[in-house]
């Protein structure tokens, strides 16, 4: 990823009515102004009524400022903020299965440890590494992994957290 398309990545956190057809329709205010959504995480906030999203997309910021205004308009949207690395806490998780063999079993269980990430199954020679943190970590850490035998990587998209006093 080069670094202008790094710039371009955004990251929003909505909080929505907890009612069916929501996530459709604001997935369509991304998609009509050309904005292809990377990853979408939807939740139940901490009241029942309400869902949490958070959305990360790539694009330009005067679109992105479009689609937050027209978001905003929708009727089950309480609220649509754009959160920054400065602003916000951003967490995502991985869990990698990667299989070893009884000569690179000590390398990976090294890289593991690196990186922070933690074995949470051993089986039929094959790891299931789970990784939090932010997202250039798991993906340097898929980076590392990939020299070795990933079969397969599941990530949970972005979540994020204001920091202080300020609502997400």
């Amino acid at each position: 990823m080069t670094t202008e398309t790094k710039k371009n990545i955004h990251t929003v956190s909505l909080l929505v009515a907890n009612k069916p057809g929501v996530l459709v329709r604001i997935a369509l205010v991304f998609a009509r102004r050309g904005y292809n959504i990377d990853s979408l995480v939807v939740s139940p906030a901490f009241n029942p009524r309400y869902s949490r999203m958070t959305v990360t997309a790539q694009g330009d910021p005067e679109t992105l400022e479009q689609i937050i205004k027209s978001t905003n308009k929708l009727i089950d949207v309480i609220h649509v903020f754009e959160h920054t690395q400065i602003d916000a806490v951003h967490r995502e998780l991985a869990l990698i299965k990667v299989k070893y063999t009884a000569g690179t079993k000590s390398t990976i269980e090294k890289i593991v440890k690196r990186f922070r990430a933690h074995i949470i199954d051993d089986h039929e020679n094959m790891f299931v590494i789970e990784q939090t943190g932010i997202t250039e970590k798991l993906d340097e850490l898929e980076v590392h992994l990939k020299k070795y035998h990933v079969i397969e990587m599941v990530r949970t998209g972005k979540v994020v957290m204001a920091k202080g006093h300020e609502e997400t």
